[in-house]
């Protein structure tokens, strides 16, 4: 099964994640990554949050490689269903 590119839907403020989705084939598979995630990525402070969608597309390829491999495993999560890549996700 192989996840495709989707959408950036924008910033949820409330759970401090960014919301995205992937591809299956037609159908689409709502995803997150945390702020905590992409700030772990930059290796930068905190940007404000109307920043995040810019800090998201800049590091994107490799959010979406996250997801995908999540989903690939059947790691499933949240309401409504689908992968979110917490900051741990991205440490190394």
């Amino acid at each position: 099964m192989t996840f495709a590119r989707g959408n950036i839907r924008g910033y949820d403020d409330d759970r401090m994640v960014l919301l995205f989705s992937m591809m299956d084939g037609a159908r689409e598979v709502p995803c997150a990554v945390s702020a905590s995630a992409m700030d772990d990525l930059e290796h930068l402070p905190r940007p404000p949050a109307a920043q995040r969608e810019e800090q998201v597309a800049r590091r994107r390829d490799r959010i979406e490689a996250c997801a995908s491999r999540k989903l690939q495993a059947r790691e499933i999560e949240g309401t409504p269903p689908g992968a979110t890549a917490p900051s741990t996700q991205f440490r190394s």
